[in-house]
């Protein structure tokens, strides 16, 4: 497929994606398997600038900007496959991209004024500047509805106060997307969010960073605390089509179906990193590889990459740039839910593998590990997305007045098939009045039965048959492990004065 890309500031040639994606590897490739100190670069913070201006003169943010404008399109499949190549040698680096993609160049796009696109596009394309989004607050995180950051209006501009943390590129973006509610009184906001276009270069736009947090993980990103006073002109605020808070949504949607993407480069090169050292190692003198428990452990990576290369069919042809996924709660977070859970899981299972070689930061499993946990908690904490999960599934059953879980997949497009695998444990009831840790875990089998359906969906289109004969195997095992758990009655609650007659060297002379 031939893709032009005429346009003010076209610095993107006409080429195949192909070729595209192969140069983008090439040079991937040269930096970090070549570099002698990649492997100490990847625990420094930030990104040394020679080595990110090296990887951003291949364009890589074209994929996410409109032809019009210089860019490739902005085609979902093209973000997904750099996303995929960048995070098979640095998962920082493609949570970076993804920032950019997701959280910045596809709202702005699809919401952001006219007359501002053909400069900011350019600053991309041409000065490989960056952007991101800010949304969380110290004391409003997943719940993001009651944000203090404020604005109202002062002539033509906006100003906009508040503080915000946890954005990830802090201290380093060149754009930002920021959120805010309107003040309509000296102490009443309004309940709508709205999103502004932040350009750090211009007058009376500075964001202030506080303070730079020591993050766990993903030490190539930047995260901090920024203080937001700035004012920006009227033409700065996006435009929704509806309301700003199904633009909120629209947006993490986006995002979150865009996931599958950095975690398949990854999990791959668990998965590489996995077989090769198993068919190096010796215990005993046997291979790694030819124990059982070890093949147990890569057989479960390598169906967690057949899963999210189901997700990645899915969401290609779902989460185009115009489509509104507003109303795709359900099949969002399911989506960053599974992904982000198989993402973790495979690093434990690398890191358990190569045992005591793994456990340093500087090495690819141990590296992985942490970087790898913070995607269980960002754009919502898996926990939350779980129990909603089950939430939007118990509505939609009443809406559709049906009572039964079974009866409710199998009328579902993306589960009706996967249901026949779980017949026997879901023909029941749901309730509403179930206990929250009920809810999640019933949350967690739902978003693997859904994962089902995208695999088969997969193999529909001729991928291996033994990868998805055994991705399939390992979710139902899992889901029927969930279910045992679920059904389990007893619910143990937690002691607060668990020190009265509960310490152990009390009752040793007994």
């Amino acid at each position: 497929m031939i893709v032009k890309a005429p346009g003010p500031g076209n610095t993107n040639q006409t080429s195949s994606f192909s070729t595209f994606l192969s140069n983008f590897k090439t040079r991937l490739a040269d930096i970090f398997q070549n570099h002698e100190n990649i492997e100490h670069l990847s625990i420094q913070r930030g990104i040394p600038p020679i080595i990110l201006n090296d990887i951003m003169a291949t364009n890589p943010l074209s994929v996410g900007i409109p032809t019009q404008y210089g860019g490739r399109g902005g085609h979902i499949q093209e973000c997904l496959s750099l996303m995929e190549a960048t995070s098979h040698e640095s998962l920082a680096l493609s949570l970076t991209f993804g920032i950019n993609i997701a959280l910045f160049l596809q709202p702005f796009s699809k919401y952001g004024d006219e007359s501002l696109k053909t400069a900011v596009f350019s600053d991309f394309l041409k000065e490989h500047k960056m952007g991101g989004l800010m949304i969380t607050e110290p004391n409003h995180g997943s719940d993001a509805l009651h944000m203090q950051t404020n604005y109202s209006r002062e002539g033509e501009f906006f100003h906009i106060n508040g503080i915000k943390h946890w954005a990830g590129l802090t201290g380093s973006a060149d754009y930002w997307l920021l959120a805010a509610r309107q003040k309509t009184s000296q102490t009443n906001l309004a309940r709508d969010i709205d999103f502004f276009l932040c350009d750090i270069k211009s007058p009376g736009q500075q964001i202030v960073v506080e303070e730079k947090f020591n993050n766990l993980g993903l030490y190539n990103i930047p995260y901090g605390r920024n203080r937001l006073d700035v004012r920006v002109p009227i033409a700065h605020r996006l435009q929704p089509h509806t309301t700003g808070l199904k633009l909120m949504l629209d947006l993490l949607h986006h995002s979150r179906m865009m996931m599958p993407g950095i975690g398949l480069g990854f999990i791959q090169r668990n998965l590489q990193e996995a077989i090769r050292h198993s068919k190096e190692r010796k215990v005993g003198g046997k291979l790694l590889f030819d124990f059982d428990q070890v093949q147990a452990r890569i057989a479960n990576i390598q169906a967690a990459y057949t899963i999210l290369s189901a997700m990645c069919i899915y969401s290609s042809r779902e989460a185009t740039t115009e489509a509104d996924l507003s109303s795709y709660g359900l099949e969002a977070n399911i989506i960053k839910t599974v992904v982000s859970d198989l993402m973790h899981e495979s690093a434990q299972s690398l890191l358990q593998l190569t045992g005591a070689k793994g456990y340093k930061l500087d090495h690819i499993a141990g590296r992985g590990t942490v970087d790898s946990r913070p995607f269980q908690i960002f754009e919502g904490s898996n926990d939350i997305l779980y129990f909603q999960i089950t939430e939007s599934v118990i509505k939609s059953m009443r809406h559709k007045q049906e009572k039964n879980l079974f009866n409710f997949l199998k009328k579902h497009p993306i589960s009706l098939r996967a249901a026949e695998y779980v017949k026997d444990i879901t023909k029941f009831e749901p309730t509403v009045i179930l206990a929250q840790r009920k809810q999640i875990e019933l949350g967690r089998a739902i978003a693997r039965i859904f994962s089902i359906g995208f695999v088969l969906n997969l193999g529909d289109l001729g991928f291996r048959k033994d990868l998805i004969n055994g991705a399939i195997t390992i979710l139902l095992q899992e889901i029927c492990t969930i279910m045992e758990s679920y059904r389990f009655g007893d619910s143990p609650l937690v002691v607060e004065d668990y020190k009265e007659n509960g310490e152990w060297l009390e009752y040793l002379s007994l």
